[in-house]
């Protein structure tokens, strides 16, 4: 397996990255939702090619809590960010269904527009846009009970173009694609990371199953198929946030193993990469929540938050940072 190097220190109004995006300049865009100091804003970092960091935005506040906790985020063909306001990770009461999924026109380091596609939403995660189209999951669907008491959630799908919409957060939303189950009662967390193939198909995390669902889609748009693509306990405890690469490889972030695995087309998975303690400045995996391919190689957010008795780590490291690991090319 490979050793994890470190890729970055983060600054000290950091305290948790997670998700992150390319832009058209080819700076490495990353959101951080800072749930290990909530005092510190929700804020977007921009990182250039020699790795010069800055603070890009902070990311508007919700009217009624007051803070914003970005996670997922996505690039927009015209260059507006899409950004995944997950307040309701905390578990505090406050802050459940208020989530939102923001639309940011960012001009010379400001937000000078800022446009709600949909609020309400209990967990949003992980996006991506796919043609016209946002695809957005939905983590924990706790008011949609299923027979078995098991957690479900979902994937939401919105066109691009949406503003103001509101989610019930059950089976009579609309906007919903698909849904998933999650059959491990010790780990009650569902649909994290979602990516799509050059073929179109798109692909999902479940994570607290540590299954990767592929979904297939009919002509007119529609679901034909939903099932588990992807499972060995062994190799990935937990499926969060994913990528797949320019050779169809996918690479998926094991938050509760400390560790990356690699998925092969064929769906076999391999463990590439195992931390077994926090150590920030050599750049160990420390609960990875998001990757990315940018310059050649796999950086790793780290999201380096106790939560729940399955993580490797029982300690919080309290200086942020990210891990680099190569990218495994497939032999042809």
């Amino acid at each position: 397996m490979q050793e994890p190097k470190l890729f970055s220190l983060l600054p000290d109004y950091i305290s948790t990255p997670d998700g992150m995006e390319i832009d058209t300049q080819g700076n490495l865009i990353l959101a951080c939702p800072n749930f290990a100091n909530t005092d510190m804003p929700g804020c977007i970092l921009k990182i250039d090619k020699d790795k010069n960091i800055k603070k890009w935005v902070d990311v508007p506040v919700h009217s009624r809590t007051g803070c914003a906790r970005p996670m997922g985020i996505a690039m927009g063909p015209d260059g507006d960010l899409y950004v995944c306001d997950n307040q309701g990770w905390s578990g505090a009461p406050e802050f459940m269904f208020q989530g939102r999924v923001l639309r940011l026109r960012i001009r010379d380091n400001h937000v000078i527009r800022t446009t709600v596609v949909v609020e309400g939403l209990e967990h949003p995660n992980g996006i991506k846009i796919q043609g016209d189209y946002l695809y957005v999951t939905q983590s924990r669907m706790t008011k949609q009970k299923d027979s078995s008491g098991l957690l479900v959630s979902c994937v939401y799908t919105f066109k691009l173009t949406a503003e103001n919409l509101c989610v019930t957060n059950t089976f009579a939303d609309p906007s919903i694609l698909t849904t998933f189950l999650t059959k491990n009662p010790g780990c009650q967390y569902g649909a994290d990371g979602l990516a799509f193939d050059k073929q179109g198909n798109l692909y999902v995390s479940n994570f607290g199953d540590g299954a990767i669902h592929k979904i297939t889609f009919n002509e007119d748009g529609s679901v034909r198929e939903n099932f588990v693509w992807a499972k060995n306990a062994d190799e990935l405890k937990t499926a969060g946030g994913m990528l797949i690469d320019d050779y169809g490889i996918m690479y998926v972030a094991d938050f509760s193993a400390n560790a990356v695995a690699k998925v092969s087309r064929a769906g076999k998975i391999t463990r590439i990469a195992q931390s077994l303690g926090a150590g920030r400045l050599n750049g160990e995996l420390d609960r990875p929540g998001a990757l990315c391919v940018w310059n050649g190689k796999i950086i790793v957010s780290c999201f380096a938050f106790i939560r729940g008795q399955e993580k490797v780590n029982t300690a919080q490291e309290m200086t942020a940072f990210m891990s680099q690991l190569n990218i495994e090319y497939p032999s042809f």
